[in-house]
């Protein structure tokens, strides 16, 4: 604003007035939102991503049991039906799952429906190779590869359970936001500054090369702006 005013009315009261930042404390609250998270697990994403406690915001957050391309897909085709999906900040969320048998057709799936995502204007939260690396960035920093049963293992001996058995079920994803929240040794913010390292590390590569990687922290750092 000051830019365009004159150097001799800088000074003047009606000036200042306009110029003036808010105090902290009057400023406005962002606006509402609403998410539209899909994601290709049935339980331990969907539940996660609604347990966040917001205030001035909605997440409707499901899973499709579909991966990669076929996600991406899915969640365009809906767009096109429901014009009100478009006024929400839609999200595809998964994971790459290495199955060594697949070779490079499951790398070009995965590049495919990250680039597919991208181009028709979806938000990307996807993890090489899984989810659960999330999790476990909220108590180390890992960077190198990781397989599934790995990641498994660790979030057992950490939450005193056996996660390949109990982990996927409903009734615990609906707790793993609380657990980590409750839990001394776990930190969201090192989690979400682990995430961005291994992220930026890594950005010279492909994303089916990025390993370990996860986008989830860009997904987590807005439903942040909305909690209570």
């Amino acid at each position: 604003m000051s830019k365009n005013v004159k150097k001799t009315d800088q000074g003047k009261a009606w000036n200042k007035k306009l110029t003036k930042r808010k105090p902290p404390h009057l400023e406005t609250r962002s606006k509402a939102k609403s998410f539209y998270i899909v994601c290709e697990g049935m339980n331990t994403e969907p539940e996660y991503f609604k347990s966040f406690p917001l205030g001035n915001a909605q997440v409707e957050s499901f899973g499709l049991g579909q991966s990669k391309t076929k996600l991406v897909e899915s969640v365009i085709e809906m767009m096109a039906s429901d014009e009100s999906i478009k006024e929400k900040e839609v999200w595809v969320v998964f994971d790459m799952d290495v199955h060594h048998e697949q070779g490079s057709q499951q790398k070009e799936d995965f590049n495919k429906a990250i680039e597919m995502a991208q181009k028709h204007d979806l938000y990307v939260a996807y993890s090489n190779d899984t989810f659960e690396l999330w999790f476990v960035l909220h108590y180390q920093y890992i960077e190198t590869p990781w397989i599934r049963d790995q990641y498994y293992d660790k979030l057992s001996k950490l939450w005193g359970c056996n996660y390949t058995k109990d982990g996927k079920a409903k009734t615990f994803c609906q707790r793993i936001y609380q657990i980590l929240l409750e839990d001394e040794k776990a930190d969201q913010e090192k989690a979400i500054d682990w995430g961005r390292k291994l992220h930026d590390k890594q950005t010279d590569l492909t994303f089916a090369e990025r390993n370990p990687c996860t986008t989830v922290f860009q997904l987590v750092e807005e439903l942040n702006n909305y909690l209570h």
